[in-house]
């Protein structure tokens, strides 16, 4: 059973080095709502040959960048095959929307019609510097997509993957001329998305903090705050216990 006591329907966005990626693992984690990636959602499409996958692969094929309403397209087939597109449900995004086109799309045709609009977005805001170190120290198992920091979160044998023991290695664009480009990018593009949220009420909220536990900590609290949390059930009966063997 998830643990919030209202739905939450969440967007998480932070550039290249942030730790996106690992807020998003400790939401899902903790709180028990389940998520969704739009990379992922598309590889699947792509994989199993559908009729989006085969427009969304002949397109990338030809070294373009996807149209805003064939991504929307993926994700909002994907909020309709897990009957998501209620008032009463709680999910997590991540990847999409990525422009102000998208969210449009995706809040016109698909949740505003079903009341199921975002109801909490998150702006992750992490010092250059601090990502540029990250990115620096970042390894990745690429099979699995498992990822290590030398700094806080290093492999237990040096180089190689905890869980199979394969070899682990750096992403291309983990590199500081690439990453100041890539970050160039996603300011130009998120930049407005943004702007959007801060027109839809109280839905846009900003963190700021040089490490994934200081940002978290905020991140958890703000979102008990905005959805309330059932109490620990094992923490209940252990209480329980205590009190009856008084």
């Amino acid at each position: 059973m998830p643990r919030l006591l209202r739905p939450a329907r969440v967007l998480l966005l932070g550039p290249p080095g942030s730790g996106k990626g690992t807020q998003t693992e400790r939401l899902l984690k903790h709180f028990e709502i389940p998520g969704i990636s739009s990379g992922d959602i598309l590889r699947r499409h792509i994989k199993d040959g559908t009729e989006i996958g085969q427009l969304a692969s002949s397109i990338i094929n030809q070294g373009k960048l996807l149209p805003d309403d064939l991504m929307t397209k993926v994700v909002a087939s994907e909020l309709r095959r897990r009957h998501w597109l209620s008032p009463s449900t709680s999910w997590l995004l991540d990847g999409f929307p990525r422009t102000p086109a998208q969210a449009k799309m995706l809040d016109a045709q698909e949740l505003e019609p079903a009341n199921a609009s975002m109801n909490l977005v998150v702006e992750l805001q992490v010092s250059e510097d601090a990502m540029l170190e990250r990115i620096a120290n970042r390894l990745v198992h690429v099979p699995s997509g498992r990822v290590y920091n030398l700094m806080y979160n290093p492999p237990k044998v040096p180089g190689r993957d905890d869980i199979t023991g394969e070899p682990l290695s750096r992403r291309p664009d983990d590199d500081p001329a690439v990453f100041r480009k890539r970050l160039k990018e996603y300011r130009a593009s998120t930049e407005p998305l943004v702007e959007y949220y801060k027109k839809s009420g109280d839905v846009l909220w900003s963190v700021a903090g040089e490490t994934s536990d200081v940002i978290y900590a905020q991140l958890e609290k703000e979102v008990v705050r905005r959805f309330g949390e059932r109490a620990d059930e094992s923490a209940e009966m252990d209480s329980e216990a205590a009190g009856s063997a008084d």
